[in-house]
């Protein structure tokens, strides 16, 4: 039993890392069809963010929870406003653009704090499961991705805010005819989708090291779970998120960490094949 409560509680965390390094991704992709190839960068910086602001003695839980969304979502922000407006409904190039802004982050960074991997420490310590031990951020890190869940959410569904931002993503041009301006639109969208990438890259930064490259671990991840779970952003995230993160952990418990990478690919590949559109391209069409 004490085996069992320790690989669910694993199971529900690697679930919970996934929906966080995926939902960012997911409003960006799943809002402004933009294949952003710098979402593992935004993650990165959200680290730095953490790494730094720890550095210079400030309260470690507004280090990992507080300051990499507000930088990130700013860094978005200008990016968006420098870069991707120009290039909206041009998908290629946007890939091609994203892609370069990745690579000039990651040179960036590498040139600022050098090609060496920076540890923040963890704030709180274990629990006991039965016989085994657990992290208790491992806690932090749920309630993290269930609060962004709820917050995501509500902002869609009963927000003014949310509320244009459909209807702007459906029908641009009625929107703009009955008085929003779709290009304010665009760009809190991106800088919403870039600041829950900082999150989850301040969040995960105890646990996972913090380097230059580091977002290059998480964006395959990142963009199969928002394929298979299709239009829906939320709702197809999360469902994307926990049947991926299921397998996943379960395959690793039981051989290596790089065959449950494998098993998800196999997965997603499968899943994909049976439901090209996605879990909510066939089920849950009406959800968010």
């Amino acid at each position: 039993m004490d085996l069992t409560g320790l690989v669910a509680f694993n199971v529900v965390t690697g679930i919970a890392t996934l929906f966080l390094i995926t939902i960012g991704l997911g409003v960006i992709y799943g809002m402004m069809r933009i294949i952003n190839l710098a979402h593992g960068e935004f993650m990165m910086l959200g680290a730095y963010t953490a790494v730094t602001a720890v550095d210079h003695g400030v309260n470690i839980w507004v280090a990992l929870l507080v300051l990499p969304p507000l930088v990130v979502g700013l860094i978005g922000l200008a990016v968006e406003r420098t870069v991707i407006r120009f290039l909206y409904g041009r998908m290629m190039d946007t890939m091609l653009a994203t892609w370069g802004i990745s690579l000039g982050l990651i040179g960036l960074v590498t040139t600022l704090f050098g090609n060496v991997v920076k540890a923040v420490p963890t704030p709180v310590g274990s629990f006991e499961i039965g016989r085994y031990g657990a992290s208790l951020f491992n806690l932090v890190l749920i309630g993290t991705a269930l609060v962004a869940i709820v917050a995501l959410l509500g902002l869609l569904r009963f927000t003014k805010f949310g509320l244009v931002l459909r209807a702007t993503m459906q029908n641009a041009r009625m929107a703009a005819a009955l008085g929003v301006s779709p290009g304010t639109i665009y760009m809190a969208t991106f800088a919403l989708g870039s600041a829950l990438a900082g999150l989850a890259g301040g969040v995960l930064a105890p646990i996972s090291g913090v380097s230059p490259d580091m977002g290059a671990a998480y964006i395959a991840r990142a963009f199969i779970t928002v394929l298979g779970g299709g239009p829906a952003i939320v709702t197809g995230t999360g469902l994307a998120s926990g049947l991926f993160g299921f397998i996943d952990e379960l395959v690793s418990f039981q051989t290596s960490p790089v065959i449950g990478d494998v098993a998800l690919l196999c997965a997603a590949v499968l899943l994909i094949r049976v439901l090209p559109q996605g879990i909510t391209g066939r089920f849950l069409r009406r959800s968010l």
